[in-house]
């Protein structure tokens, strides 16, 4: 008798914004009896959705979607809390015989997920974070170091320029008197996971982002600010200080033009597309690649779901 355990399959979705990775996960779960775990995070928030292009309400009606919409933007859905959530998600979605796609375009989430981190859920200290914040706006460079003095370990993952994740890592590490780098640590995930990736060339991707800022603003995406100003957001929150929101700030306070804020969001969005990249590497041997715009690309995506799940796709 064989000694090993048969995990349950696991398909994650992943790739650039814009890219398309929401169409084929709705397709790919709806052909294969599946239910999507949303590994964006953004589009936790509740209010947020045309700026997060949150899936339509036929997507949703389609196929059963979890951690979309699950916190108001002024409370905080961290690393910890998605890993929570996600991984009881996907045993609950395994244990209904259905099979889980976690799909998004937060690298490190997904990455977090599948190679099984381990991230100390201490919620966040507001009055400790505004003194770090505070001290990363003098100098940012003397927040890293201390941080370095505290936990050299944080080095080998955390960004030096990432001032958002020095902040946090110093908070856990004040808060729980350990290094941030011992307490995150790894063990095989639950699950077998097969990953599709989805990539095309860098100008079009571009212009399709672009294309997709400007039907965001034909949406009513500075309504869609406003409102979440109205209701109470500030823009200290972390949730408003996602791509597509922040940018409307000096338009709000009357320090630029809402043209001006189109043109600050198409290029943010490209700097983002090219920072998620460094996290979707597409020589990762781990990954099947796709080119998004080729007319196979759906069929060659399914065939993969299928061999994954092998006598449970037929």
């Amino acid at each position: 008798m064989s000694g090993h355990q048969i995990l349950p399959p696991l398909i994650a979705i992943v790739g650039p914004t814009a890219v398309g990775k929401t169409a084929l996960g709705v397709a790919l779960a709806e052909q294969f009896g599946g239910e999507i775990i949303s590994a964006d995070s953004r589009q936790f928030y509740r209010g947020m959705t045309i700026g997060t292009a949150k899936p339509s309400p036929e997507e949703l009606r389609r196929v059963p979607h979890h951690l979309v919409d699950i916190a108001d933007p002024d409370e905080t859905v961290g690393l910890a809390q998605f890993l929570r959530l996600a991984c009881t998600a996907i045993g609950e979605i395994a244990g209904r015989g259905a099979v889980p796609f976690v799909v998004g375009g937060t690298g490190q989430y997904i990455q977090a997920l599948l190679q099984g981190w381990h991230v100390p859920e201490i919620p966040p200290d507001p009055a400790l974070r505004a003194e770090l914040e505070s001290m990363a706006t003098a100098d940012p460079k003397g927040l890293w170091q201390r941080l370095l003095g505290l936990d050299p370990g944080a080095a080998d993952f955390i960004d030096p320029r990432n001032v958002r994740r020095i902040v946090r890592a110093l908070e856990v590490t004040l808060k729980s008197g350990q290094p941030f780098s011992t307490l995150r640590r790894r063990s095989p995930p639950p699950f077998a996971a097969t990953t599709i990736g989805l990539t095309m060339d860098r100008a079009a991707l571009y212009e399709r982002a672009d294309a997709r800022v400007d039907a965001m603003m034909a949406a009513g995406l500075e309504a869609e600010v406003r409102a979440l100003l109205a209701r109470g957001a500030t823009w200290e929150l972390p949730a408003m200080s996602s791509l597509g929101y922040s940018q409307f700030r000096p338009y709000v306070e009357g320090d630029s033009t809402l043209a001006e804020v189109v043109e600050r969001i198409k290029l943010d969005t490209h700097a983002f597309i090219r920072r998620q990249y460094t996290w979707f590497r597409v020589t990762d041997p781990h990954t099947l690649w796709l080119d998004a715009t080729d007319p196979a690309m759906p069929h060659r995506a399914a065939e993969a779901v299928a061999l994954a799940l092998g006598p449970k796709a037929l």
